[in-house]
Parts: structure tokens; C-alpha cells; sequence
């Protein structure tokens, strides 16, 4: 498995200098960057590719419930925290694990490796695309064809996808990030966190809302609308 990239977000310098220290010892990670300010981490997390978020809780502007809140849902997220009351905040957001300062090295061990076992078993059940017009996905124990100009959307809901073709619905356990590094032609088109849909079952633009040809409305991103009304040609 290729290394993880990973990220420290913590307003304590020595708490991200033990963390850092921690990353490094292990051969499989690769720290990209570390951050006092969860606001620089929010940015550089979302134009860069990162695998692992190492985040503190309490921190001030954003705290890391929130930073959270904001990521894409593929990300692996690991909290460090003085307090273990924050635990079940944490959990409830959708992290992997959290680590209590201060923290030891075989506990970030752990951590880690569970976060290296949870991304892989992500990774393996990969969809596959065999070449321009169909993919394979793994569901329900076996492999299933899916002509891609059948595709209406795709939905991220929780570890899997939900994708909607006319005649039927299909789930597999991957990110929206896999399928979209999977699925490259110029239709398929992500219009916010949860959603990729194919511009040509697209039947109606309404504000900020697109409505597909089997009657399904999905929000557009305010920052993704200009860039859809150009694949669309609307003016």
C-alpha cells in the first residue's frame, strides 16, 4: 500500500512536535503539513490530498468537531484531546479513533494501524473501470456491470455509494473520491460533498437545485454552480 498522507492540526506546538515525531517512526505515513490554525488546515485539506487528519478538539476559531464537520467524509479522522469526555462527541462525528495526551507512542500506533486496515478495506472493494463505457462494482458478494450512460447519480451515504441507474439501485462500500478518480469522462460532474451526477440525465436547473430525468433534486455547491451551467451550456 502506498503511504498515507497525513496532516496535524493542533493550536499546542508541542503537542504537534510529539504527534509529528510519533508520524514519522512510521513507515506507511508521510506528513504533508502541520497547522496552529484550523482554518489553514480546513483550506490546505481541501485542495490537497490528504488521507489522515490528526486533529485537536478544543482549539480556538474552529474547533475540531467542527473542522470535521467540514471535510470530505472519506477522510480517516484520529482526535487528540486532553479531555476523554470529548470521546463520544468525536465518534459521533465519524472518527476513527482519538488519542488522550498525553499521548504514548503505542496507543498512536494502534490508532494508526486501524486507520491503515480501515482505508484498505475501503480501497479494496475499488470500483473498476474496464474501459470508456462500463464500470464493475463489488455488491452483495459479486461483481456487477454498470453501463456508465445508464448512471443517473451517485450518493455518498456514510463507508458506501449508492448508485442510481433507471432500473435499479446499487451500493458498494467506497468513497466519492474513488469513483470520481475512477470515472473520468466530462458527464460525470460532482456537484457538492455527497453527489456526482451525469449532466445528460440532467432534465431542469431550478436556483440552486438541478432535477434529473427520474425526478430527483440535488443542491449545486455555490461553488460548483458556474462550473456546471458551463458543462451545461446555460449562459
Amino acid at each position: 500500500m502506498k503511504k498515507l498522507n497525513c496532516v496535524i492540526v493542533d493550536d499546542e506546538p508541542l503537542a504537534r512536535d510529539v504527534i509529528e515525531s510519533f508520524v514519522k517512526e512510521v513507515p506507511f505515513l508521510n506528513i504533508l503539513a502541520t497547522f496552529e490554525d484550523p482554518v489553514d488546515a480546513l483550506l490546505f485539506i481541501k485542495d490537497n490530498h490528504v488521507d489522515i487528519v490528526f486533529s485537536d478538539i478544543e482549539m480556538p476559531k474552529l474547533n475540531g468537531l467542527e473542522l470535521v464537520r467540514s471535510l470530505e467524509n472519506s477522510l480517516v479522522i484520529i482526535f487528540i484531546t486532553a479531555y476523554r469526555d470529548f470521546a463520544l462527541d468525536g465518534f459521533e462525528t465519524g472518527a476513527t479513533d482519538y488519542l488522550v495526551k498525553p499521548v504514548r507512542f503505542d496507543r498512536f500506533l494502534k490508532a494508526v494501524n486501524k486507520a491503515k486496515d480501515y482505508l484498505e478495506l475501503k480501497r479494496s472493494s475499488a470500483i473498476q473501470q474496464v474501459n470508456n463505457d462500463r464500470i464493475f462494482i463489488k455488491s452483495e458478494g459479486k461483481l456487477i456491470k454498470i453501463l456508465l450512460d445508464e448512471i443517473l447519480y451517485i450518493e455518498a451515504q456514510g463507508d458506501y455509494l449508492k448508485i442510481v441507474v433507471p432500473s435499479a439501485v446499487y451500493t458498494t462500500q467506497a468513497t466519492l473520491k474513488s469513483m470520481e478518480e475512477t470515472i473520468t469522462l466530462p458527464n460525470f460532474f460532482r456537484v457538492q460533498r455527497s453527489f456526482i451526477i451525469n449532466t445528460e440525465a440532467v432534465s431542469s436547473v431550478n436556483g440552486n437545485m438541478v432535477e434529473l430525468v427520474n425526478g430527483k433534486s440535488i443542491s449545486i455547491a455555490l461553488n460548483k454552480k458556474e462550473e456546471l451551467f458551463d458543462i451545461l451550456g446555460i449562459k
